[in-house]
Parts: C-alpha cells; sequence; structure tokens
C-alpha cells in the first residue's frame, strides 16, 4: 500500500491581499525615461551582487565587472591586507580605463596611457615626473565603491549614505549564510542577454503559473499531482525582499537519466553536510536583481542586470563546496548546471515575445494574479522608489 500523499494547500488570495489587485501599468516595462528613473533611484542606490569571495581567493587577484546602469567598469581586487575593495576601473590621471582583463591576479595595476602605477589596495605607487603635476599622492588614489560581503556573496553601492549590508538584506543576511552558496570554493557561470526589460525577465523566475506550458519536459518534476501549476508552499516578505519556498513532488515525474545523474552527487554532498543544510527548499529574493536559491543539488544564483529599458544581461552561478572527487562527481555538477541552462533557454524567447508586444504599446496595463504574489511585490518596490524620486527631483514619473 502506497503511503498517505499530503495535500498540496494553495496561499490564501486574502494572505496576499495586502500587495494589491489592481491591473499594473505596462509602461515601466519598456518606457526609455521611466527607466532612466529606476537607474538613479533603485540601481544607485541598492546593494548589487556582482560576485563571490571565492573568486578572489588570494591578494592580488582581481576581477572587472562592467555595471552599465552605473555607466561604470569597476577593478574589485583583494589586497594586500586580504580585504577586498571595488574601485572605479578608471586612472585618476586623465580616466583611461586601466584593466581589459576580466578576471587574473596581479601585484600592481598601471595605466597603460602614461603608466601612473597603483598598489592593490588603490594608493598611487608611481607616476613618471609626478613632481610636475604639483600633486600629493595621496590625493590620487583610485576612487573606491561600497562593497561589502554577506554569506561569501559580494555586493556594490554608488549610495555614499547607503545604509550597511547586513542592514539592507534584514533577516534574510542570516538564512543567506545558511546557505550553500555561504560556504562554496568554487562556481560554473553562464550569461545570457536578451531583448527584454530587467523587470520583465526577473519576474518569469519568481513565478511558477508557466512551469506546466513552457517547461514540460524539462521541469517537469517540479508540477503534478494537485499542484499542475507547481505553486510554491509558501510565500515571504521582509521590506523590499522576498522569499517562497519551493513546494516538492512527493512523486516526481523524473526520466531515468535524471535520476541516476541527479544521484552521483549525493554522496560528496551528504559528507559535506549540504544535505542537512536548512532552507534547502528556499528561494531568496534580494531587491532589486538577484535570487538564490538553496537546495544543495542545484545551489545557484541568478542576476539580471539591466542595460536600457528593453535589454538586460543574466548572470547564472552555481556554487560547489571542494573540487571534482572523480567523474562521477564531475558529471553530477555538469548536469546541474546543464539542466539549469536548457530550462533557462527554453524561457528566453517567451521572454522576448512579451517585450515585444509589451513595447508596442498595445496595452495600459499587464495582469498579476495571487499567486504571482512575488512579481506584484518587486514591481511595488521598484514604483514606490521611482516615484518618491520623481516627486524629490521634480521629474515627471
Amino acid at each position: 500500500m502506497k503511503p498517505a500523499v499530503a495535500t498540496f494547500q494553495r496561499i490564501p488570495d486574502d494572505e496576499l491581499s495586502w500587495l494589491g489587485t489592481d491591473p499594473v501599468p505596462a509602461k515601466p516595462y519598456y518606457d526609455p525615461a521611466y527607466f532612466e528613473l529606476e537607474r538613479r533611484a533603485v540601481f544607485l542606490k541598492s546593494w548589487i551582487h556582482v560576485g563571490h569571495a571565492c573568486e578572489l581567493a588570494e591578494p592580488g587577484s582581481f576581477v572587472r565587472r562592467d555595471l552599465e546602469f552605473a555607466r561604470a567598469s569597476l577593478l574589485i581586487v583583494r589586497g594586500r591586507d586580504q580585504r577586498v575593495r571595488a574601485f572605479h576601473n578608471v586612472c585618476p590621471h586623465r580616466g583611461t580605463r586601466l584593466v581589459d582583463e576580466a578576471a587574473g591576479r596581479q601585484t600592481k595595476f598601471s595605466c597603460p596611457y602614461h603608466m601612473w602605477t597603483f598598489g592593490t589596495e588603490g594608493a598611487l605607487l608611481s607616476a613618471p615626473d609626478f613632481e610636475a603635476f604639483g600633486l600629493d599622492k595621496k590625493d590620487c588614489s583610485l576612487r573606491e565603491v561600497a562593497l561589502q560581503e554577506c554569506g561569501g556573496m559580494l555586493f556594490v553601492n554608488f549610495d555614499r549614505d547607503a545604509a550597511p549590508l547586513r542592514e539592507w538584506l534584514g533577516g534574510y543576511a542570516e538564512r543567506l549564510e545558511q546557505m550553500p552558496v555561504a560556504r562554496a570554493t568554487t562556481f560554473a557561470e553562464y550569461t545570457y542577454e536578451i531583448a527584454a526589460n530587467w523587470k520583465l525577465t526577473y519576474d518569469n523566475f519568481q513565478e511558477n503559473y508557466h512551469l506546466r506550458f513552457i517547461h514540460p519536459r524539462s521541469g517537469g518534476a517540479g508540477i503534478g499531482g494537485d499542484n499542475q501549476f507547481g505553486y510554491p508552499a509558501s510565500m515571504g516578505f521582509d521590506g523590499p525582499h522576498r522569499t517562497q519556498r519551493i513546494w516538492s513532488n512527493p512523486e516526481p515525474d523524473l526520466k531515468p537519466f535524471q535520476r541516476a545523474a541527479a544521484m552521483r552527487g549525493i554522496p560528496a554532498l551528504a559528507e559535506q553536510g549540504l544535505l542537512d543544510l536548512p532552507y534547502a527548499r528556499d528561494y531568496l529574493a534580494f531587491f532589486p536583481n538577484l535570487f538564490v536559491i538553496g537546495t544543495p543539488t542545484q545551489p545557484f544564483s541568478h542576476t539580471v542586470y539591466p542595460i536600457a529599458a528593453d535589454r538586460s544581461r543574466g548572470v547564472v552561478r552555481v556554487y560547489w563546496v571542494g573540487e571534482d572527487r572523480n567523474a562521477s562527481h564531475r558529471f553530477a555538477r555538469e548536469y546541474s548546471l546543464g539542466q539549469i541552462r536548457d530550462i533557462h533557454c527554453e524561457d528566453i524567447a517567451m521572454i522576448e515575445r512579451g517585450q515585444s508586444g509589451l513595447t508596442s504599446g498595445a496595452l495600459d496595463h499587464i495582469h498579476f494574479q495571487s499567486m504571482e504574489a512575488l512579481c506584484r511585490h518587486l514591481f511595488n518596490e521598484v514604483d514606490r522608489r521611482v516615484q518618491d524620486h520623481a516627486r524629490e527631483t521634480g521629474v515627471p514619473a
């Protein structure tokens, strides 16, 4: 006799009604003027995910991050004092970009134009004929951008008056620190560009309403029984951030190959204690553009960076603890990344179709149902900041 299977309990609509039920204006998903307000009111005033501490394991290790919303290129480097800092990738002499490489390790950084040379802590070490400038070297350091870490994740903020990162993350900071990403020593990554607004792109990955239609093959294990849409088991909200607990199908429709591939990574995860971490079924959505999942077999982050009103770049990373132990372990990891990429590739064309329709101006509004509450919450948090900024500056929203 089969054991009794718990019935899926849908979150009552009235528990989410405080978010509102009205249609949402469509223009913020394609209008360049609204995007400019978002850029100023949201992205230049929020903590933005830019990497992981494991990328900068040794002094002199660096990564370059180009952030179009800030019109900035950042040089993120671990100094000799072991502290990780973010600098504008700009020589203070004449504004020349210092570094072209995406990543590497160096003991110093020299401007290719006039050979001003800087240490890993940003100080100017030398400059040819410097005495002719009548300057003090201490006033010619690289320009620093605020950078802080939580759970191994690195965030920057362009707002000089920003609250500390942990205060910004609120109650979710502790959760992040208990996820596999906090212990990661390496990762696999893929990046995509999409002809779509960042909110429209991000929303696709924080609602499950589309799963049965777009992912019947690749994501079939996430739907079934009395939860044909794969709706989350619970949702939560903390300031501008939000979370959902992924529903676990008691009888997933896994193909033999899928099951075998997933099981090959289980022994190593068990030895590392990663199978017993809390929040293993949780999805943390950090305002404005990052989400992290704690599933031990696929612990990944997804960051959606805005480029223009109708263009974005996504960076997906699967994080691992330790190196591959053997061929089976490597296969399980590669399969995990491949499965995520397979699912996401199925989404891209559909998101772009949505963007095309919105940009046409055919719709004045779009609609969110109650189980798309995370999407509505993101819009509310963005629009509140945009409207506040518009009132402060006198720029119409």
